[in-house]
């Protein structure tokens, strides 16, 4: 996270919330495309990629940042869909300023870690577990608000009614990588070579976005001082289902009570009042 990013991140939670938001969203147009999500769900993997993968260049935090920047910074943004809108990245919720979007999708509960890993490494929290998961339920974690109310207003928005919107399960994209990007490609109408796609998933996969990060160092983290400042990296572990070890039955029911339905709906978890449509035969 860049140093612009944390201080409109401190912003975002003060009362100039309303007019900076305002500002940050003029300049977008009907062919700019956003890459959305909640924070610590994978957009910034997923930039990195797209970006090799439209340009066929190596991707850097400072060319990514620069090329597909968070919303805000579009004027300076390079127009790299055919139709000359431009990549944007945004964890807002819905706004109707947006006319089309990628919306990547993390289980709410290894979000829930990552996100309270990650603050409190920053030093932006001093809270325990317990008291954080009552913050991420009531979205007073973060400046974006609830994880359930944030992929609410994405997936009952009008643009997945009309199919302006291409929902993505970050399980998804780290379990069937390519096929899951070639789909993007064709969201975005753009046509790519699969040896295209299958480059920059080897480019950043996990062992190389760290030594990217060691390269441009986000905030927080200084690579020459790994012993203490590891744990403030902002690329981490990426982990699918860790809630299932690290959290405790107590904090996995807490958060099944208060935010199942989206996980269900999203695909997270089973609904057990599912009938089934048919009933194995007696053979």
């Amino acid at each position: 996270m860049s140093i612009l990013r944390q201080v409109r991140y401190s912003a975002a939670k003060s009362g100039l919330r309303v007019p900076i938001i305002w500002m940050r969203h003029r300049g977008l147009n009907r062919n700019d495309v956003l890459v959305a999500s909640y924070p610590r769900s994978g957009s910034t993997w997923l930039r990195f990629m797209l970006f090799e993968i439209l340009t066929e260049k190596d991707a850097e935090f400072d060319d990514v940042n620069r090329h597909i920047p968070d919303v805000g910074g579009q004027r300076d943004a390079v127009a790299l869909l055919p139709n000359q809108g431009r990549l944007i990245r945004t964890e807002e919720a819905f706004r109707p300023d947006y006319r089309r979007a990628i919306y990547i999708v993390r289980d709410g509960r290894d979000v829930a870690l990552s996100e309270y890993a990650y603050q409190k490494a920053q030093g932006w929290i001093d809270c325990s577990f317990d008291n954080y998961l009552k913050m991420f339920v009531n979205g007073n974690a973060s400046p974006y608000g609830s994880w359930e109310e944030h992929a609410r207003s994405w997936i009952e928005s009008p643009l997945n009614a009309r199919g302006d919107l291409m929902l993505v399960s970050y399980r998804e994209l780290k379990q069937k990588c390519e096929p899951t990007l070639t789909r993007i490609a064709e969201f975005l109408k753009v046509r790519v070579p699969a040896q295209v796609i299958q480059n920059a998933i080897q480019n950043n996969n996990l062992q190389n976005m760290r030594k990217k990060e060691d390269r441009a160092p986000q905030i927080g983290y200084d690579p020459r001082t790994k012993s203490i400042a590891e744990e403030k990296r902002f690329v981490r572990s990426g982990a699918v289902g860790g809630w299932r070890e690290r959290l405790t039955p107590a904090q996995a029911e807490y958060l099944q009570r208060n935010t199942g339905r989206m996980l269900i709906r999203l695909g997270f978890e089973e609904d057990p009042s599912a009938v089934p449509t048919s009933a194995p035969s007696a053979d």
